[in-house]
C-alpha cells in the first residue's frame, strides 16, 4: 500500500487526501490550522459570508426602487448591522464548514495530525519528535496576507482581512489599501454594510488583471454608491493615531479614516518546512515550482494550491491537489489547463470569467469574435433592477468554438457555468444558441450572446 503524506489540510490536501483513499492509498494528513485550511477558516468562507450579509443589506435600501416601503432616517434607507452578529454567524459558519469537511476525510480513513511538518528527507516528514515515512509527499501549505514594513498590520486600526472578523463594531472610514480582487470584495462589501470606503488603488483602474470593461462596470458603480477612488497611487505608509488612521500616499496626500484594511498580495507558507534542503525548487518570491501535473523537481514531492502561486483560486487548488494523486498514484491523468479555469470576484455585482479574454483577441494572440450584450436588455435583469453588466462571449473567427466569456451581473458565479462548459468541452456559440433558456431568466442573455454570434451558413 503506498504511504501518502499531505502537509496542509486546505482545499488542496483534503481534496487530494479524498482521492488518495479512494485509490487505495493509506493518506495522513498533517495540519496546524483545522482541515479546510484559510480557505475555510479565515479566507474564502468567512468573506463570502460577509459579503452575502452586505448583498443583503444593498437589497434592502435599494427595496424603495421595486415599490417597497422600507423606514427611512435622514432620508436614507434605514438599514443598520450589529457587525458582532455578523462576525459571529461568519466564525460559526467557517468552523462549521472545517468540522463537517474534517470529519469527512477522518470517515474515509484518513489519519489527520495537528501540527506542524517538516521535510527532512524527500520520504520522510517530521512533526515534532515523530518521523513518518511516506513514498508520495503532498505541500499544500498555503499562503498569508503580505504586510509592508510602513503599515504593520495591529489588528486594532490597521487590518488583515483575516483581522476583520474580531472588531466589535462597523469601520466608520475604512481605507481599503490594494484594487486587486481581494481589495475589490471588502471595499464593496463594507460599502454595502454602511461604512464610508476609500480604496487605494496604484493603478489607473481597480481589478487591472480583470477584464477591462467589467473593472470600469463595478468602478461606476463603486462610485456611484459614494466610495471614494483614489487611482495611481500607492500608501507608503499606515499610522495608528489611537482613535484612528493616517495613510500617507507616494503621491504626497494623506487620508484618514477609523481603519485601514491592507490588501497588497500573498506571501508562500513555504519558510520552514526543509523544502530546498531536499531538492524542491521555489522562485524568488518563495513560491514552489511544479509541473502541470503537480510535480516539484524532488521526486515523489508534489504541491498544489496558494504555496505554488498557480492561480490562487480553491478550485485550482483542489484540482491541482487531485491531478497529484491521480499522476502519483498511477493513474490516466490530464495537465492543469488554466485556460478552462472558472473565477468570480464576489462583489455586488458579481464579475465571473473563464478562458480567453478580449485582450487576447486585440493582441492577435487568437482569431477570434466577440460580442457584448449589455444586461440592462434582459428583462428578468429589469424586473429586478439590475441594470448594471454585461455577457460577454468570445468564440474562434471560423468555426464558432467558444473560447472564453465574461458575466457581470446578479449571481454571475452561478451563470458562469454554462460558459465553463462550453470552454471545456468545445462547444459551439450554434450549440449554446440552439440550447433552451428559461424565459425570463438572466441565463437567457448567454444563448442571446451565442445568437449573436452565428454566422449564416455558406450557400
Amino acid at each position: 500500500m503506498t504511504k501518502v503524506v499531505i502537509i496542509g489540510g486546505g482545499p488542496g490536501g483534503y481534496e487530494a487526501a479524498l482521492v488518495a483513499v479512494q485509490l487505495g492509498a493509506d493518506v495522513t494528513i498533517v495540519d496546524r490550522d483545522g482541515i479546510g485550511g484559510a480557505c475555510v477558516l479565515t479566507d474564502c468562507v468567512p468573506s463570502k459570508t460577509l459579503i452575502a450579509t452586505s448583498v443583503r443589506s444593498t437589497y434592502v435600501r435599494e427595496a424603495a426602487r421595486l415599490g417597497i416601503d422600507v423606514a427611512e432616517s435622514d432620508g436614507r434607507p434605514g438599514v443598520s448591522v450589529d457587525l458582532a452578529t455578523v462576525d459571529a454567524r461568519v466564525k460559526r459558519l467557517a468552523q462549521a464548514q472545517s468540522d463537517d469537511t474534517a470529519a469527512r476525510v477522518v470517515k474515509e480513513g484518513v489519519e489527520v495530525i495537528p501540527g506542524e511538518a517538516r521535510l527532512v528527507d524527500p520520504k520522510i516528514v517530521a512533526v515534532g519528535d515523530r518521523r513518518i515515512r511516506a513514498d508520495v509527499v503532498l505541500v499544500a501549505t498555503g499562503a498569508h496576507p503580505r504586510e509592508l514594513p510602513s503599515a504593520k498590520p495591529d489588528g486594532e486600526r490597521i487590518l488583515t482581512w483575516r483581522h476583520l472578523y474580531d472588531l466589535d463594531r462597523l469601520p466608520e472610514k475604512l481605507i481599503v489599501v490594494g484594487s486587486g480582487v481581494t481589495g475589490a470584495e471588502f471595499a464593496n462589501a463594507y460599502q454595502g454594510l454602511g461604512s464610508e470606503v476609500t480604496l487605494v488603488s496604484s493603478r489607473e483602474r481597480v481589478m487591472p488583471t480583470q477584464d477591462a470593461d467589467a473593472a470600469e462596470v463595478l468602478e461606476g458603480v463603486f462610485r456611484r454608491l459614494g466610495m471614494t477612488v483614489l487611482s495611481k497611487t500607492r500608501a507608503e505608509s499606515v499610522a495608528n493615531t489611537g482613535d484612528g488612521v493616517l495613510v500617507t500616499l507616494s503621491d504626497g496626500r494623506t487620508v484618514e479614516g477609523s481603519h485601514c484594511l491592507m490588501t497588497v498580495g500573498m506571501i508562500p507558507n513555504t519558510a520552514d518546512l526543509g523544502l530546498e534542503e531536499v531538492g524542491v525548487r521555489l522562485d524568488d518570491g518563495g513560491f514552489v515550482q511544479v509541473d502541470r501535473v503537480s510535480r516539484t523537481s524532488t521526486s515523489g514531492v508534489y504541491a498544489a494550491g496558494d504555496c505554488t502561486g498557480v492561480n490562487m483560486l480553491a478550485s485550482v487548488a483542489a484540482m491541482q491537489g487531485r491531478i497529484a494523486m491521480w499522476h502519483a498514484l498511477g493513474e490516466a491523468v490530464s495537465p492543469l489547463k488554466l485556460s478552462t479555469v472558472a473565477s468570480t470576484v464576489f462583489t455586488h455585482p458579481e464579475l465571473a470569467s473563464v478562458g480567453a479574454t478580449e485582450g487576447d483577441v486585440r493582441s492577435g494572440r487568437i482569431d477570434a469574435r466577440v460580442v457584448n450584450l449589455p444586461l440592462d436588455t434582459n428583462p428578468r435583469a429589469k424586473m429586478t433592477n439590475s441594470k448594471d453588466g454585461f455577457v460577454k462571449l468570445i468564440c474562434r473567427q471560423h468555426t464558432g468554438i467558444v473560447m472564453g466569456g465574461v458575466i457581470v451581473g446578479p449571481r454571475a458565479s452561478e451563470l458562469i457555468l454554462a460558459v465553463s462548459v462550453a470552454v471545456q468541452q468545445r462547444l459551439t456559440v450554434d450549440d449554446l444558441a440552439h440550447t433552451f433558456a428559461v424565459y425570463p431568466s438572466l441565463s437567457g442573455s448567454v444563448t442571446e450572446a451565442a445568437r449573436s454570434l452565428m454566422q449564416a451558413s455558406p450557400e
